[in-house]
């Protein structure tokens, strides 16, 4: 089983900008990884994702202001947050989704992922 670990979350005021970064134990197929986040009382949304190909997909909330990119030989998926907004603030979890089933529908379902790390907590003061 892959292990997931995020880290660079931090405390930043709003108009920011923090980087997070999730390693990979090991290489694995993926057919969708991405990030997450959940606010206190709130379902866990997603943020932006990474299909199989390469494509990438962004939340209306965060698009223009994020950036989601990978490292193959690293075996990291990182998150370039940029303006940040007190929404933003939230845990963020990084996940990935090895099943290609349809059944589970799009890669922005949180449902559908079955590997994810202990999240990595972003404060944005205004």
């Amino acid at each position: 089983q892959v292990e997931l670990e995020e880290s660079g979350g931090g405390s930043v005021q709003a108009g920011g900008s923090l980087r997070l970064s999730c390693a990979a134990s090991r290489s694995a197929f993926t057919y969708c990884k991405g990030w997450f986040r959940q606010a206190p009382g709130k379902e866990r949304e997603w943020v932006a994702i990474m299909e199989h190909g390469g494509r990438t997909k962004y939340a209306d909330s965060v698009a223009g202001r994020f950036i989601i990119s990978r490292d193959n030989a690293k075996n990291t998926l990182d998150l370039e947050m940029n303006n940040l907004k007190p929404e933003d603030t939230a845990m963020y979890y990084c996940g990935m989704r090895t099943s290609t089933s349809s059944v589970l529908g799009g890669c922005g379902r949180h449902q559908s992922y079955g590997i994810w790390g202990r999240g990595t907590q972003v404060t944005v003061s205004s």
